[in-house]
């Protein structure tokens, strides 16, 4: 072939011209979606699937939940170096999820039906908002973030962990807390009451622990006791404290579990003694030991990390007041720096952050108070008395109005404002 002559490319067809025989001719697939019936088969099929999937997305949690995030605020203003000589009432909103007034990064944290709404703390003006179609069952707060059990089918069974600055939604899981549960933290772990079932879970809402009448349980013959009854429940120091009602047994049992044993269905207890009452209740735990009131005695007995029986103290309170059984599986405490604060019924008594050693007892409160810009802060019948934490000494007291609410008040503050848990109600004052 001369340097003039090209040669066909590659693959391409030749005729006559090139002294090649004649091309033949190939035939392409024919597609399978060329005949009419082909066609309006698959448009059936895409019609279907789109509504499938519109069905599928109206019935989700999603299409359920309205989530308004805010941007977080440019800071948490301080308490002031003093309790102020008058306080008054700044706002209010509903909160009937909350069982104490929800205090978490300078914003207050309200709940009512299916709503959770974080508000400025002075103002009391929403910030953000998260609400879904089912009701809650109770909200608190841990790791500045705002914890939210929403009730599904038979139990409260739906978590939704919230950036307390900014709504944000951070986790989420299901779980099988039990209706009427509280949540209960220790600044490491958040534990939720129950009357037949403790469930505990780390900061990620990852299950740490689980206690009791477990739901479908894979493996059988973890639970010590899974036919007992629970009541009271305190925390402290990665450790779950709870008093057990077990049948056959005469009195109760203290029995405390780490939050986050090897395996979450496997609890290891620290120790689990007999008490000598059943109605006795779990007052509080530090990493010092536990407090338990026993009411027929009308004493407070301290146990030790290990479960010996320290002291007792004869309690100068009433009956009424030692017989009462909370709802929620929690007595009304509040923790300072100096001490733990119960709030019997009709007085509040000082114990020892150390031991839970009593330290004073102040008389005719109506609920467990604050610590508060260095000083304790308790509500009492017109208003608020403001106490020395080392010994309980009256620095003054101030006149509020709370209408015609009789009832007992839990207390919180963020930053400089004072909260109060009325009912259902929060109210903020300054």
């Amino acid at each position: 072939m001369s340097s003039t002559e090209s040669s066909a490319p590659e693959g391409a067809a030749t005729g006559p011209a090139d002294g090649g025989s004649a091309p033949t001719k190939v035939r392409g697939r024919r597609s399978p979606w060329n005949r009419r019936r082909d066609r309006v088969t698959a448009a059936v099929i895409a019609v279907a699937a789109l509504v499938a999937g519109l069905a599928v997305w109206a019935g989700s949690d999603s299409r359920a939940t309205v989530s308004e995030t805010a941007p977080p605020p440019e800071g948490t203003p301080a308490q002031p170096a003093d309790v102020p000589s008058t306080l008054n009432e700044a706002w209010r909103a509903p909160s009937g999820a909350t069982p104490v007034p929800v205090s978490e990064a300078g914003m207050v944290v309200t709940a009512s039906g299916g709503e959770v709404v974080g508000r400025d703390a002075a103002s009391g003006q929403q910030r953000w908002r998260y609400a879904r179609d089912l009701p809650l069952c109770t909200v608190g707060s841990e790791w500045d973030r705002a914890l939210a059990v929403y009730r599904k089918s038979d139990g409260c069974s739906e978590v939704t962990q919230l950036d307390a600055r900014t709504g944000h939604r951070t986790a989420q899981r299901n779980g099988d807390a039990e209706l009427g549960t509280r949540l209960v933290g220790d600044g490491g772990y958040v534990t939720a009451t129950g009357e037949r079932l403790l469930n505990t879970w780390r900061d990620d809402l990852v299950k740490s622990m689980e206690f009791g009448r477990v739901y479908a349980q894979v493996n059988a013959g973890y639970q010590p006791r899974p036919n007992c009854r629970y009541g009271t429940v305190a925390a402290a120091a990665g450790r779950v404290g709870v008093i057990e009602r077990c049948p056959g047994e005469d009195g109760a049992r203290l029995t405390v579990l780490k939050a986050a044993p090897d395996e979450s269905d496997q609890p290891e207890e620290e120790f689990s003694v007999s008490l000598p009452e059943r109605r006795a209740k779990l007052v509080a735990m530090v990493p010092g030991g536990s407090a338990v009131v026993l009411p027929q005695a009308r004493e407070l007995v301290l146990y030790d990390p290990k479960g010996n029986e320290r002291l007792r103290y004869p309690l100068d309170v009433p009956q009424s007041d030692l017989d009462a059984e909370p709802d929620d599986g929690v007595l009304p405490t509040a923790r300072g720096p100096e001490n733990v604060y119960w709030f019997t019924g009709s007085r509040t008594i000082a114990l020892s952050t150390e031991d839970l050693s009593p330290r004073w007892t102040v008389h005719n409160t109506r609920g467990a108070g604050v610590a508060y810009a260095g000083r304790y802060v308790t509500p009492i019948g017109g208003g608020l008395a403001v106490l020395d934490p080392a010994d309980g000494r009256t620095v003054r007291t101030i006149a509020l109005d709370r209408g015609d609410y009789r009832g007992p008040i839990e207390m919180a503050a963020a930053g400089p404002v004072l909260l109060e848990q009325r009912g259902d109600t929060v109210v903020g004052l300054r």
